[in-house]
């Protein structure tokens, strides 16, 4: 125990912990937090008064006693999916554990993290306070590195209050003393002497401008750093590209390259842009065609790397000559990622926030749908949402495929007197299957309008409304209430509501097509919900869409409980009512585009689309409290409840029905009147 090194002051520690970009934290025997430099705001939000909660006691809590069981340092990840590494000093005299990191290494683990804020347990937190501060560390050694520092301070003598406490490492942003000029580059065989010096970037001027970085959202954020090397660098035109699937594309340019749409000659997934990361130099492209001057210019891709992975470039027009310049401006990305990618995922977040929020207004919406004015209310609803001044839905017939215009909002003519409804734009959406957003019509090689319509603007969005693989309808929106065009967030937004449109049309167009006696062929009688036959085709179709979109997707099955002992008792008449009042209660209970069905006897199922598990684990409790608390005639009635959802293991029909059947078994096990999860059920479903 002698052998120890006392713990650094809480002063020293917050200046290693900004030094290093990452938390530093102290914890003792007892299982409590004694202090915390630069704390991750997840920790904070998740240990307000200093005491561990449970998921974090046994990580941080027992990080004491793993390393003295080791007898040296221990590296963890938490069930935040934070990395941390530990190590045990003394603090007045008794054994305490420094715990360096709670940062991401990966931002597939924060990507997880996003998802619990948005749709998991951690939704009650407010992302903004959540999200506030969270390190990323983009090396397996930055942990490693960060404990020798605080090891090195406890072993040095205590310095005076005017003298730094730590000296710069290599892990620095620009690896150079901020005191000192930039260094001249080097001429190389393959770089003459003899050129134009670009000017270099300052080190205080970056580190001045890297911390202001984090008040900015994403977008702004990328916005800035192009002016900033702009600037600093005098480059004309830049551009930060994001990965989108296997193409960079722009969000943010400057220079000639603004407002322009960049086609780059390289996947995003190019071998070539790791390498360009190790070797700090850009990859160079050159233009396909020769330019206004005769020549063919030059861009530089300077790929943004975020541990392993390379989420986002900068794309510079022009040769960059200086050999010293471009190592700089791929260290700058190399910094600059992990940071700029927390601003990313948290815009990811507030995002994810604002379309679950609109989801919810648009099924609010669609509950008073089921009138006379079905169409039209549907139509304003999803107009509003979109915050468009006129919208339209068409429908297609089921046997000859033409439109009928169901509705209109706004249109200034009739355009429900067209002698070809849809002829100009919503016959090719519905024959292509993709939505489409369009900026300025008048550049898109469509036919133009028709003055009487008197558009306002030239944008238009259209998108196809599909269920099961079929194209059954064409929904219409132009006039954004703004001015402005429609963006891909706008089409994002239609592209979540679009699963409860489908539902509400297919529902409304059996009602209209089918005839009582067809209606009845998917109905169930007794209680007025659809039947088995109908809830198994629509859950091939989710499952179908859930494989090939990745879409979450849960299903609940439901029972009641003791309803043997029920009939026997008070008789089936009592049993039948018994059953439509628990089907209101579930009726009552679901969201619009939530399917119920009697499955049999006094089974019922759910089919939840783009639902994960915590959202239809909260709904099955919702259901399972709501039928507690409803007066039943003859005695209380409850339901025993099982739910399951779509992974990458288990999502074709039969198994997603046969899992949520395993967990109803285990909820009646398990004493009834209660909802099992199956993915939690471990042992007890082998």
């Amino acid at each position: 125990m002698s052998l120890l090194k006392e713990i650094p002051t809480v002063a020293i520690l917050d200046q290693i912990a900004e030094q290093c970009g990452l938390a530093v934290a102290v914890a003792g025997r007892r299982g409590d937090e004694i202090s915390a430099s630069n704390n991750n705001s997840i920790c904070r939000m998740l240990n307000p008064d200093g005491k561990f909660c449970r998921e974090c006691a046994a990580f941080c809590g027992t990080a004491l006693e793993e390393s003295l069981e080791v007898g040296g340092p221990v590296t963890f990840t938490c069930h935040a999916g934070l990395d941390c590494r530990a190590d045990t000093f003394l603090l007045d005299g008794k054994p305490a554990a420094v715990i360096v990191g709670r940062s991401f290494s990966t931002a597939e683990n924060y990507r997880k993290t996003t998802e619990r804020a948005s749709s998991g347990d951690w939704t009650g937190f407010p992302a903004d306070e959540l999200f506030e501060n969270i390190p990323l560390t983009d090396a397996a050694d930055s942990l490693e590195k960060a404990l020798e520092i605080v090891a090195k301070a406890a072993s040095d003598i205590e310095p005076e209050p005017s003298e730094p406490v730590v000296e710069p490492t290599e892990s620095d942003v620009l690896e150079i003393d901020a005191e000192s000029p930039l260094p001249a580059a080097q001429p190389t065989a393959e770089e003459p002497a003899q050129r134009a010096v670009r000017p270099r970037a300052n080190v205080a001027a970056w580190r001045s401008f890297f911390s202001e970085l984090q008040s900015r959202d994403y977008v702004s954020a990328c916005e800035s750093i192009i002016g900033f090397l702009g600037r600093e660098y005098q480059l004309g035109s830049l551009a930060w590209l994001d990965r989108r699937d296997d193409r960079l594309v722009s969000i943010a340019a400057s220079g000639e390259l603004r407002g322009r749409k960049l086609k780059l000659g390289i996947r995003a997934d190019d071998p070539r842009l790791a390498e360009a990361v190790n070797n700090e130099e850009p990859i160079e492209l050159g233009e396909r065609s020769r330019s206004a001057a005769g020549g063919r210019r030059t861009m530089c891709l300077f790929p943004v790397p975020v541990g392993i992975e390379l989420p986002s470039a900068i794309a510079v027009l022009g040769e960059i000559d200086d050999g010293a310049v471009r190592r700089q401006l791929s260290r700058l990305c190399r910094s600059i990622g992990p940071q700029i990618e927390v601003l990313r995922l948290r815009n990811e977040v507030s995002r994810r926030e604002a379309l679950a929020s609109a989801v919810r207004r648009f099924g609010e919406g669609l509950k008073h749908a089921d009138s006379d004015d079905f169409w039209l209310h549907l139509t304003q609803v999803a107009t509003e949402l979109m915050q468009a001044e006129r919208g339209s839905l068409l429908v297609a017939d089921p046997i000859t495929g033409e439109l009928e215009i169901k509705a209109a909002i706004g249109a200034r003519s009739a355009i429900t007197s067209d002698e070809r409804p849809g002829g100009r734009v919503a016959k090719i959406i519905l024959k292509r299957g993709e939505p489409t957003v369009v900026a300025d019509v008048t550049r898109s090689g469509l036919p133009p309008a028709s003055p009487d319509r008197g558009y306002k603007t030239a944008s238009f969005m259209s998108a196809p409304v599909t269920i099961g693989g079929r194209s059954i309808a064409v929904i219409n929106f132009t006039d954004k209430a703004t001015g402005e065009p429609f963006s891909r967030e706008d089409l994002d937004l239609l592209h979540e509501i679009s699963p409860q449109i489908a539902v509400a049309i297919d529902r409304a167009v059996l009602k209209e097509r089918a005839g009582e006696f067809e209606q009845l062929s998917v109905t169930d009688q007794l209680t007025g919900l659809l039947n088995r036959r109908y809830i198994e085709e629509r859950l091939m179709e989710e499952v179908r869409r859930s494989n090939r979109h990745g879409y979450p997707m849960s299903f609940i099955m439901l029972d009641v409980d003791h309803f043997k002992s029920y009939n026997d008792q008070f008789g089936h008449p009592a049993g039948d009512e018994a059953l439509r009042i628990v089907a209101g209660v579930i009726r009552d209970t679901l969201r619009s585009a939530d399917v119920a069905a009697r499955f049999g006897g006094e089974e019922f199922a759910i089919l939840l689309p783009q639902t994960h598990q915590n959202e239809a684990a909260m709904i099955a409790e919702r259901i399972r409290a709501n039928v507690a608390a409803t007066t039943f005639p003859c005695r209380e009635v409850t339901i025993s409840v099982g739910v399951a959802t779509c992974t990458d293991e288990l999502c074709t029909t039969e198994g997603i029905v046969l899992a949520a059947d395993k967990a109803l078994y285990a909820a009646k096990h398990a004493g009834r009147n209660t909802v099992q999860i199956y993915d939690e059920l471990g042992e007890m479903v082998a």
